[in-house]
């Protein structure tokens, strides 16, 4: 593709984001690239990074562009403009021709002139849109992160690293990363989490034998020190109670050696059978999933039977902004207020399963207090036989602690991984 027909490409892919405002970015871009399979991998690669720079930089490019519509072609535009291209260079790549974008109007030479010889960021921008969050949740994010707040924003700006977990059921984490050498990727160990491989930047590994093998599975690190906080081993019974399409169960099966019982629960059918074809590849064989529905009786037949029981809420994803940058201007007071009320009881059903002296594990990709502590904080004042169990005693590995404080809370700036929150409870024996 020409430099012109990558810009409209974007502008074409940009435009289907902003027309799916309740799909997550890079689905729309997946199905975007599939009904487009005459665009090779270097063009989808350069037309992605040009759409997730919009995507990263939205309040401040749409700052910039003031009162003008923040079009698809506008943002690009003046994408392209605070990068430092020329307004002449930007009206040559709009320039109507074969596979270029149509040229621009006059309203819209208007509305990118303004902006041509500035740079992305302005002294004069409010917090807010320095930092790419929603107005309305800056006070809580100042909350969680003080003085920190701009290196935290700043990280969650940067491109996410893919990071890898070698699947124990079939290697080591030593083969994996050989096996990966031979397909040309160089993967380095994480430093917390021992089953790790981190990879710079976005690569097709799914397409390669060892992914195809099932010598290794996506997985942030963060995710994977959320499964190990769970304390899973060999012979016990295990409860993954918002399994999705099991993520973290693979890692569970993995530690326990695929001995003893998982449960992979979760209110979606088509999430749950998602996990089907991941739990072969993985070698998995210890694993029964579960649907739940409203007035399940398998609740009340199971209460008080499980060792341990994984509680991954759903939440505002305020972690995943490095991945996803579009969730940020999408989230709203309600949807907060909402998920801080299902957190709630998903908590209050889910602990019902957990035996006397078995541990209840409180987790979210949120770096929100409301989310995490606040919400801990409200299931101990309605079920006092749990307590908090320190994170010094829940972490599983040799190696140090990654934070202080009684539960986990990662965050890129800090430990390079999403923002992850995880709380160990354990009820009275």
């Amino acid at each position: 593709m020409t430099p012109a027909a990558r810009i409209a490409a974007a502008i074409d892919l940009l435009d289907a984001i902003q027309g799916a405002p309740n799909r997550p970015a890079d689905a729309v871009a997946s199905d975007f690239f599939r009904s487009r399979r005459y665009i090779g991998s270097g063009d989808r690669r350069a037309v992605s990074e040009r759409v997730w720079a919009v995507l990263r930089a939205r309040r401040r490019i749409g700052w910039w562009l003031d009162d003008a519509p923040e079009t698809p072609r506008l943002l690009v535009g003046a994408s392209l403009l605070l990068e430092g291209w020329t307004r002449d260079g930007v009206a040559q790549a709009f320039s109507g021709g074969r596979f270029a974008p149509p040229a621009l109007d006059r309203a819209e030479a208007t509305a990118l002139g303004r902006i041509e010889g500035h740079t992305l960021d302005h002294p004069n921008m409010p917090d807010a849109v320095r930092l790419e969050v929603p107005d309305w949740l800056l006070p809580s994010l100042r909350a969680r992160f003080g003085d920190a707040l701009s290196a935290e924003m700043a990280a969650m700006g940067q491109p996410a690293t893919l990071d890898l977990r070698a699947n124990l059921l079939k290697t080591t984490r030593d083969k994996a990363q050989a096996a990966l050498a031979a397909e040309g990727w160089e993967a380095r160990p994480t430093p917390l989490s021992p089953w790790g491989l981190r990879i710079q930047g976005r690569r097709p590994v799914t397409d390669g034998p060892a992914f195809q093998s099932g010598l290794v599975e996506i997985q942030d690190e963060g995710s994977q020190l959320i499964a190990a906080m769970v304390g899973a081993a060999p012979g016990m019974r295990v409860a993954d109670w918002c399994a999705g399409a099991g993520g973290k169960t693979l890692a569970l099966a993995a530690v326990m050696q695929n001995k003893g019982q998982i449960v992979a629960c979760d209110v979606s059918a088509p999430r749950l059978e998602g996990a089907v074809r991941r739990l072969r590849r993985a070698g998995v064989h210890n694993v029964e999933r579960h649907l739940t529905e409203t007035g399940d009786k398998w609740l009340k037949r199971r209460a008080g039977s499980f060792d341990r029981v994984l509680v991954d809420a759903p939440c505002t994803g305020t972690g995943t902004w490095r991945r996803n940058p579009d969730a940020r201007l999408q989230l709203t007071p309600k949807d907060l207020a909402e998920l801080l009320e299902k957190q709630g009881k998903i908590l209050d059903i889910a602990q019902t399963l957990v035996r006397k002296g078995g541990r209840l594990v409180y987790a979210t990709c949120s770096v929100l207090e409301e989310e995490n502590e606040d919400q801990v904080r409200g299931f101990l004042l309605r079920h006092p036989d749990f307590a908090v169990v320190p994170l010094a005693h829940a972490w599983p590995f040799e190696t140090p602690v990654p934070v202080s404080g009684e539960f986990l809370a990662l965050t890129p700036a800090r430990h390079g991984t999403d923002g992850f929150f995880a709380a160990v409870l354990e009820r009275a024996a």
